[in-house]
């Protein structure tokens, strides 16, 4: 059940200071472990059904596969407890507060690693359309609202730990190739290192990659979700949900898609 739109007294000063200063933060022990169990529970069935080539024919495609690797998209039809999570109550305040009162949801995805990769290259990116949003340039707004999810223990540096840059929001300039060549040669890059049940709260205009995994018996578990701005065009993952997935909401979480989702449309103008 989503918490009210007024529920953002749970952000502290700090935090928000945080987010506008870095462009980030993190939260530790945010999911609590029995919570956490649940999710893998629920991923690992989810993978082994995509994998199976189960469920639509939109599940089945929206997957990528790298031996024991597994990327899947638009959860949110996996398994009630993924859709749950996308109007948790704790995470809402955060929502509403960083982003916007209304917002609406962007897009989810969900990832398990387990194998060391000592060739990975990084992957120096914003998010957002146009390469992140580079035609709205200089001063790149905050549009998307990403959180990650750990579901595993991420403590430890070099097993595919989220990277940031603090601060690259803010920045107008464009890093070079040599400095996007690699993943400390971007000035600034930082590791997350936190624990299963962490959230990490990020921007769109925040430069960001899948860190090196070269650490032996590393896990890279975790869910991700984000959110836009209530006047921003759909992403297509809303496309990828069937009719009836749509029609089991309820009023609330419907207020959380564009209204052009449903049939017959509702009339929305936030």
């Amino acid at each position: 059940m989503s918490s009210t739109p007024s529920a953002t007294e749970q952000i502290s000063v700090d935090e928000c200071d945080r987010f506008d200063r870095d462009g980030f933060v993190v939260l530790e022990g945010f999911l609590a472990p029995s919570h956490v169990q649940t999710l893998r529970t629920a991923l690992a069935r989810a993978i082994e059904r995509r994998r199976a080539g189960s469920g639509t024919p939109l599940q089945v495609s929206a997957i990528q596969e790298e031996g024991n690797d597994t990327r899947i998209f638009h959860i949110l039809d996996d398994d009630p407890l993924f859709l749950d999570l996308m109007d948790h109550a704790p995470i809402m305040p955060y929502v509403r507060g960083l982003l916007h009162e209304k917002p609406h949801f962007h897009a989810s995805d969900a990832i398990w690693e387990q194998e060391v990769r000592p060739n990975g290259k990084s992957g120096w990116h914003m998010d957002g359309f146009d390469g992140g949003y580079r035609s709205l340039r200089p001063n790149i707004p905050h549009l998307q609202l990403k959180i990650g999810y750990l579901l595993s223990d991420m403590d430890e540096p070099d097993q595919g730990n989220l990277m940031l840059v603090p601060g690259s929001h803010r920045q107008d300039r464009e890093p070079t190739a040599d400095e996007l060549a690699g993943f400390d040669t971007l000035p600034g890059a930082r590791q997350i290192c936190a624990g299963q049940g962490t959230a990490i709260l990020f921007q769109n205009a925040v430069w960001h990659t899948r860190g090196p995994a070269t650490r032996p018996g590393g896990q890279r578990i975790l869910l991700y979700y984000a959110y836009e701005l209530p006047w921003m065009v759909g992403n297509p993952e809303h496309w990828k949900y069937p009719a009836t997935f749509y029609n089991g909401l309820s009023p609330e979480r419907r207020a959380l898609f564009h209204g052009f989702v449903f049939d017959p449309p509702e009339d929305r103008w936030y």
